[in-house]
């Protein structure tokens, strides 16, 4: 069970997210890989390992799309459903077969959440993988930032909470 400050950083998160989504989209044109990815990537920095496998999973499903794309016709909504299912599917997968453990360290290359890769491997496809990644990770450390600014200090939050 959350705890009401935990509850309130969440959707302070996923607001930011929101705003700062909406001003990189109208005065930069760009997209930080959807409207509440930021605020989710943001809350999960202190996880570096994490953030690089939600990338690489997006970028596995953006790279499966183009492929797919050679032999089905993916357009509309089929294809927002199929990228969001592979994403899903791979993110899922990510979470049984990217944590390494040896007997010093633990790597956990999981995704965050299950709808995260997907929706950044739909911004990947539409602007480009580098522009995408390059504006959700400013857009996180922008957001982190006011988080740790109005919370006054560190925001820690669990992965349990994340779709």
């Amino acid at each position: 069970m959350h705890t009401e400050a935990a509850r309130e950083i969440i959707i302070q998160s996923v607001g930011l997210g929101l705003v700062l989504s909406l001003i990189f989209s109208e005065t930069l044109g760009l997209a930080a890989g959807g409207m509440v990815v930021p605020g989710y990537v943001a809350l999960m920095i202190h996880h570096p390992l994490r953030i690089v496998g939600t990338i690489l999973v997006s970028l596995l499903t953006f790279l499966t799309m183009k492929y797919l794309s050679n032999y089905m016709f993916v357009y509309g909504r089929r294809r927002i459903v199929l990228v969001i299912l592979l994403g899903f599917v791979f993110g899922w997968l990510s979470r049984e077969l990217l944590i390494i453990q040896t007997n010093a360290i633990t790597l956990e290359f999981q995704t965050i959440g299950l709808i995260i890769p997907g929706l950044i491997a739909n911004w990947m496809e539409k602007q480009g993988v580098v522009k995408t990644v390059t504006t959700l990770i400013i857009a996180a450390v922008f957001i982190r930032l006011i988080l740790m600014i109005t919370t006054g200090g560190e925001v820690f939050i669990t992965e349990d909470w994340v779709i």
